[in-house]
């Protein structure tokens, strides 16, 4: 396990307010008591919280070209039919997963091949778990084109919470199947739209694990 380099600036920031602030209580505490205790716990505890955001475990990642793997680590909110109206223009399956606080934030290119497409989009921050969310949130949305000519869509969105995303695509660069995508900072949510031809191997209330669960087969 390790800390991602999105991570790096906040970690060092928040482990120096930390101790500075155990530090001032530990040299003017004159007398011991449970506050001492406490303001020394709260401030490790959140420190620790803060810093264990950023951790990304090490994993053997999953790499089969006729499979499609979870972009991010948490639940299942969607598994339906809609239609895609930014790229694919067509109707699809969307999956998406939610991610609290507590997952790790790294996000993974579901498939290899190439990316077609990369947009940013401004927006507001509506609960992750809102369904308009997908549409009307700040996200990026990139698309990925196998080398059988299937195009997957993964789109980052922000939360209420999450107000900084970072997308590493670029359009016309060849991808590996779980390769870091970006990273959303602070909980929110990844969709994916896939084709209906695809048999998809998930369900409501699922758990997975970005670059481990297989969410379907092309």
């Amino acid at each position: 396990m390790y800390i991602h380099r999105e991570g790096y600036k906040i970690c060092i920031i928040t482990a120096l307010v930390a101790l500075a602030i155990i530090t001032a209580i530990v040299n003017y505490m004159e007398v011991w008591n449970g506050f001492a205790w406490a303001g020394i716990g709260v401030t490790a505890l959140a420190s620790f919280i803060i810093i264990r955001f950023f951790r990304i475990p090490k994993r053997e990642i999953v790499h089969n070209n006729k499979q499609i793997i979870a972009s991010a680590d948490g639940k299942i909110v969607v598994v339906e039919q809609v239609y895609e109206p930014e790229v694919l223009k067509t109707e699809c399956i969307q999956i998406s997963t939610f991610m609290s606080p507590n997952n790790v934030h790294v996000n993974r290119y579901p498939v290899s091949g190439k990316i077609v497409y990369a947009n940013y989009h401004s927006g507001k921050y509506f609960i992750a778990k809102h369904p308009k969310s997908s549409t009307l949130n700040e996200r990026t949305t990139v698309c990925v084109e196998t080398e059988s000519g299937q195009q997957i869509v993964i789109r980052q969105i922000a939360g209420a919470l999450a107000r900084r995303i970072v997308c590493y695509a670029r359009e016309g660069e060849s991808v590996k199947q779980g390769e870091e995508l970006g990273f959303i900072k602070f909980g929110s949510r990844v969709d994916l739209f896939i084709p209906l031809s695809c048999d998809v191997h998930i369900e409501l209330e699922d758990r997975v694990r970005g670059g481990l669960s297989v969410l379907a087969t092309l």
